[in-house]
């Protein structure tokens, strides 16, 4: 396994994908990476991230596939299938999406509205009496997700803040190789006691649902997917809502956007997905048979990665993708990916963000970074691209 090629789509400069990517993007779109020894294809125009996608026939996402390729390596990384909808291909994938899908419902989502807003507001107050300055990683944006799902899947709230722990650095590249499956199999373990009291006392969370509704359900099938949705639905929301804010208060101009009644915050909240598209590339597919990618042939079996960060800064878009303007008409971006695999979540996470920039901003009107913007620590080679604080200052 070549370092250098696995990390190269993970890394930026600050918030920037690096000169590489896009270099790539326009001059070899479809190009070649070495991993575990076996032919890799880093996919970086937005036509032909979304072609491969949204083409399940041709390109499968079955976990068993990134086991084979990865040989003795991947059992020394300890690799094992993590649950969830990402690494699933139909039929499976399309069963258990049918199970969770109508806990995504418009009106499902907003019956959460209220628990939302408490839920920042909670954490808005947990901020101003720590005092400033504050890690804004550790007392807001890392928080209000955390409660916010535990919420969603029925966690008690007294055990909701250490349940979202239960999802940390499982998208670090270097953390999960150093400490492989810890976090996983404390967040299944965790989950199958929380399974085992809610099928003696059922209640209204997403698990409790399922339940009562499919009495049958395998506990560790549910369990990896409470663990899918936990891990999709945390890590990637405390990324953006970190980032997001970084972005905001480093532009006086936008944060008074935001702060502004009559903005449409869901304007700009799509535009800082695209910009910042915090989960770099999307679940590896395999080629299912000999094809194609733009003028690439693609032999069966080959690995091809999909650099969603690439694709979202692609002109192809509109004009000028390499800057941030959060008056931009939204785009068809990708960050939620695309075609089967599109995150359930989406909406949830919209929310999320829609309610916590205006609230942050207008209850800290004059909040800013504690430190020089050059000092803000990102972490390096991980999936979900964040900082590792945010000390600000109000």
């Amino acid at each position: 396994m070549e370092p250098d090629s696995l990390f190269m789509p993970l890394m930026r400069t600050g918030l920037d994908p690096i000169a590489e990517l896009g270099r790539r993007r326009e001059e070899q779109p479809v190009s070649r990476l070495d991993l575990f020894g076996n032919t890799v294809w880093l996919v970086t125009r937005y036509a032909d991230v979304r072609r491969v996608l949204g083409d399940h026939k041709t390109f499968s996402n079955d976990f068993a596939n990134l086991l084979a390729a990865g040989g003795d390596d991947a059992e020394e990384m300890g690799l094992a299938d993590p649950g969830g909808l990402g690494l699933k291909d139909p039929p499976e994938h399309t069963r258990l999406r049918a199970l969770l899908a109508p806990s995504f419902s418009a009106r499902r989502l907003e019956a959460l509205l209220p628990r939302i807003r408490e839920v920042v507001d909670e954490r808005l107050d947990e901020l101003e009496k720590s005092g400033s300055p504050a890690d804004l990683v550790e007392t807001f944006a890392t928080a209000v997700p955390s409660l916010v799902i535990g919420e969603f899947l029925g966690v008690p709230r007294e055990e909701q803040l250490e349940f979202g722990e239960l999802a940390k650095g499982r998208f670090d590249v270097i953390e999960s190789i150093m400490a492989p499956l810890d976090s996983a199999a404390a967040s299944i373990e965790y989950l199958l006691g929380l399974i085992d009291r809610q099928r003696k006392n059922p209640g209204g969370g997403l698990l409790g649902r399922l339940i009562s509704e499919n009495p049958d359900i395998d506990d560790q099938v549910l369990a990896g997917l409470a663990d899918g949705l936990l891990v999709g639905g945390h890590e990637t929301t405390a990324s953006m809502l970190a980032l997001g804010t970084l972005v905001l208060i480093t532009d006086p101009a936008r944060a008074a956007l935001v702060r502004d009644e009559g903005t449409d915050i869901d304007r700009v909240v799509e535009e800082m997905l695209r910009y910042l598209t915090v989960v770099q590339v999307a679940f590896p597919r395999f080629a299912r048979t000999a094809t194609s990618i733009g003028d690439q042939a693609v032999e069966e079996g080959d690995l091809v990665l999909c650099s969603l960060s690439s694709a979202n800064r692609d002109a192809a878009l509109g004009p000028d993708m390499e800057r941030i303007d959060l008056t931009r008409a939204p785009t068809q971006h990708l960050t939620f990916a695309y075609g089967i695999h599109h995150c359930l979540g989406a909406q949830l996470a919209r929310l999320e963000l829609r309610i916590a920039f205006p609230a942050l901003l207008r209850r800290f009107p004059n909040l800013r970074l504690a430190i020089d913007p050059a000092e803000v620590k990102y972490k390096e080679r991980s999936i979900v691209y964040d900082v590792e604080e945010l000390p600000v200052t109000w």
